[in-house]
């Protein structure tokens, strides 16, 4: 069944309006025809809605069924993304949303190769990647659309990260601890984040300035993973431990 995502001010007295790309994809792509059976979602919800209204700019719907969306997992995950070269954060951000981040945002180190270097270069980076993460969202059947928020620098991340209930940070030099030990200590996480540094890794210094604010070193085995597998390692180890992996846990 088509899924498609909307905003709560296009819902009001059971009914849901669909505009803009997904308007014209019912329209145009599929042929809607009034009768069809659509999903819709909006903040977590899933809603099965009938069509019965298709104007010049609009496809009308009825809701015939209101549930909650149980894809999402319990806790919110902000992935803390070193800028990687090339198309590499394309690959990220769909992966990352398949196994259910909730934010990732791009950040610059000190050995970030990509660079952003103008404010409309960052907007239009972000809207590419944001366009992603909502085709991803659509393929997994997500309850939301997880947000890229714009590049930030290191220092500003790790303020960004200080209301999170836990945060780690995978190192290479680090070799004794998991992040199975440090999970095994926590209870009630419902919110988290995860630093990925670039290509090159994180500076010895950011490291320390990490620590400092309480963020937990782990190591993510043996192999040196590339930028874009540890994010997904790290990511996947979470939702195992904290997440909606079945375990045991949930």
């Amino acid at each position: 069944m088509s899924r498609y995502f909307v905003n709560a001010d296009q819902i009001e007295d059971k009914r849901i309006r669909i505009f803009g790309e997904d308007y014209q994809h019912l329209k145009k792509v599929l042929r809607a025809v009034k009768g069809d059976i659509i999903t819709v979602c909006c903040e977590g919800c899933d809603y099965t809605a009938e069509i019965d209204d298709i104007g010049n700019d609009y496809i009308g719907t009825i809701i015939k069924a209101t549930d909650r969306n149980k894809t999402e997992p319990p806790v919110k995950v902000t992935l803390f993304q070193g800028l990687p070269k090339a198309d590499k954060m394309e690959l990220i951000v769909q992966k990352c949303i398949e196994l259910g981040v909730t934010e990732i945002v791009p950040v610059m180190t000190e050995r970030s190769i990509s660079k952003i270097n103008a404010d409309k270069d960052a907007k239009n980076k972000v809207s590419r990647w944001q366009k992603i993460a909502l085709e991803a969202a659509k393929q997994c059947n997500r309850g939301i659309v997880p947000m890229i928020g714009m590049p930030v620098k290191f220092l500003d991340a790790l303020n960004l990260a200080a209301d999170k209930d836990l945060s780690i940070i995978p190192y290479e030099k680090e070799s004794a601890v998991s992040f199975k030990d440090i999970a095994s200590g926590c209870s009630n996480i419902t919110t988290a984040s995860i630093f990925i540094g670039p290509e090159g890794g994180f500076t010895e210094q950011e490291i320390e300035e990490s620590e400092a604010v309480g963020i937990r070193k782990i190591t993510l085995g043996p192999r040196i993973l590339r930028t874009e597998t540890a994010g997904m390692v790290a990511l996947s180890l979470m939702m195992y431990e904290l997440g909606d992996v079945s375990n045991g846990r949930t």
